[in-house]
């Protein structure tokens, strides 16, 4: 992207640079941060906000679609989670973030709790069972560090359940809650309703079954579109985007369900992302729909 192009976007965006404004980003797993907040990291910090991304876990339970990695799995060699660390890094660079870490590093490790009622998920070193206020003052540390004017997380069901994104919401708004710097807004991701329903009648259309669902109904992470305070255009970067999922390639196999939507739809599907006001006052601009389009509105330096 051109230097004009960028101004033009940021005219879009009402300001002409996010030069001293500040996110942070918490999320469970690495490739987490990709597909839900991918496009909005990459356009803010292409645009000079500072981004800071706070990883939980390793993602040391996660499946391997890669038959030549597949030792590294926790069944295994038990390696995933050094993998997935590189993975990262990878997805980081592609977007364009320099700041990233895990919560507790270098002292304390995390491990990837499972899903709920698995082996896994009883091990006394996983973030679900980690002493709470434990976590929540290590992330406390950071947001006291890097003074975000922005906190974007998962909503209090961690999006679909998972035992890491919940501890990781809870983790996040306690210790925003405690922090003696005041985050200006706070922002959940969102799946709305519509966005995904139409993606399953298209990639029908195209003989394709998205994520085996009949329904948007039938996925978990689906949420009512009343949900949805705030749309973020970002697909000037969803090539970026795109390069940030296929560095995390032990969990998102190319010809899987994501890039098959790309694929048949256009990569646009991936560049728009939506979230949930839950701290802070809606502020202009807003779209034809009355969601905001600048998570930064109204944050004041």
């Amino acid at each position: 992207m051109g230097e004009a192009d960028r101004h033009n976007l940021a005219g879009l965006l009402m300001k002409q640079s996010y030069a001293g404004y500040r996110a942070l980003l918490v999320h469970a797993h690495p490739d987490d941060e990709t597909i839900n907040n991918g496009a909005t990291m990459a356009l803010y910090a292409a645009l000079g906000a500072s981004i800071t991304l706070v990883t939980c876990t390793r993602g040391e339970e996660g499946e391997v679609l890669v038959e030549e990695h597949s030792h590294k799995a926790a069944a295994h060699d038990d390696l995933l989670g050094e993998h997935r660390v590189l993975e990262l890094d990878d997805a980081m660079k592609a977007l364009g973030i320099s700041d990233h870490r895990f919560l507790g590093a270098p002292d304390t490790q995390y491990r990837d709790s499972g899903m709920m009622d698995t082996e896994p998920n009883k091990r006394i070193d996983n973030f679900w069972n980690a002493d709470f206020d434990q976590a929540t003052a290590h992330l406390l540390s950071v947001i006291e560090e890097v003074k975000p004017h922005i906190l974007i997380t998962y909503d209090e069901f961690g999006g679909y359940g998972h035992p890491d994104h919940i501890q990781a919401h809870r983790v996040a708004m306690a210790a925003a809650e405690k922090s003696q710097w005041d985050i200006q807004k706070i922002y959940w991701n969102v799946m709305p309703r519509s966005v995904i329903q139409e993606s399953i009648e298209k990639m029908k259309a195209v003989g394709s079954d998205f994520f085996g669902a009949e329904s948007a109904d039938d996925l978990p992470f689906c949420k009512d579109d009343s949900f949805v305070h705030a749309h973020i255009d970002g697909n000037e970067y969803v090539e970026q985007k795109m390069d940030a999922m296929r560095a995390h390639a032990t969990q998102i196999a190319v010809d899987g369900p994501f890039f098959a939507l790309s694929n048949n739809l256009g990569l646009q599907v991936w560049g728009n992302e939506f979230y949930t006001l839950v701290k802070g006052e809606k502020s202009e601009p807003l779209d034809e729909l009355g969601r905001e389009t600048d998570l930064f509105a109204g944050v004041v330096l």
